[in-house]
């Protein structure tokens, strides 16, 4: 159901919000609200203050970003179309994603903000807010997760950036579907580690069961191919037995 349209109460400025080279660090945060008008305002004002904003304008869409795409905080309208703000995070919960959730809802007394907390959010602010209220209390959910991980990993001459989804080697760019980034991004994050069939299936897949499927040697195959491919030394390597690691071999 779509609610009124409600904008944030005061407008971001430079004077209002510090950069985050000032201090605070990017955050890459998904927005799921219906309200284009309301979603663009806050895409917007976080881009201008350095972080990197996705939208969503329906709950289907924006759980199967929540689960495709590694974000730091949500943003979550609580009256969504298709599927409420409520089930998209009981759902992520249930699904073991424990990214935070900040719910946004016209409906602000406390019986509502318990509901929301007991369904798995992890603050809740009511419309009408302030920009400036929005962004602390994100900038506090993402720093509780343990503070932003690094937004560029590298192996070698192999370049990852999560916030632009840009993959390069020695300079080349390499174009990866979004699970071959995915697969390629948790990989990098334990670079050097052994990474067993369990660890992939729960982190990039989502499974909490082994589906006994190829999957995922079929996309370890293709990633090999685009990474390994024309390069030395390779960075891939299966490990027998065990898993998987992506290392420098020099």
């Amino acid at each position: 159901m779509r609610a009124a349209m409600m904008i944030p109460a005061q407008s971001p400025s430079a004077r209002e919000v510090a950069y985050p080279g000032n201090g605070r660090f990017v955050m890459r945060l998904l927005i799921i609200e219906d309200d284009r008008d309301a979603a663009d305002y806050l895409a917007k004002a976080f881009r201008e203050v350095g972080h990197v904003a996705d939208l969503a304008s329906d709950g289907e869409e924006g759980l199967a970003q929540a689960l495709d795409t590694q974000y730091d905080v949500l943003i979550v309208d609580r009256m969504l179309p298709k599927l409420d703000g409520l089930s998209v995070i009981g759902t992520l919960r249930s699904k073991g994603i424990e990214t935070p959730a900040l719910i946004l809802s016209a409906l602000g007394q406390v019986d509502d903000r318990v509901k929301g907390l007991r369904a798995g959010g992890d603050d809740y602010l009511p419309k009408p807010y302030s920009f400036s209220e929005l962004l602390a209390r994100t900038e506090v959910l993402a720093r509780r997760r343990g503070g932003r991980e690094e937004t560029i990993y590298r192996v070698g001459d192999l370049e990852l950036d999560r916030l632009s989804h840009q993959v390069t080697r020695a300079g080349t760019e390499i174009v990866l579907q979004p699970r071959e980034f995915r697969l390629l991004e948790y990989l990098m994050k334990h670079a050097g580690q052994v990474v067993t069939r369990t660890m992939l299936l729960e982190n990039v897949w989502d499974y909490h069961f082994d589906p006994q499927t190829n999957v995922i040697d079929v996309h370890i195959s293709r990633l090999r191919s685009k990474i390994d491919k024309g390069f030395a030394p390779a960075l891939l390597h299966t490990v027998r037995g065990a898993g998987y690691v992506i290392r420098d071999g020099k």
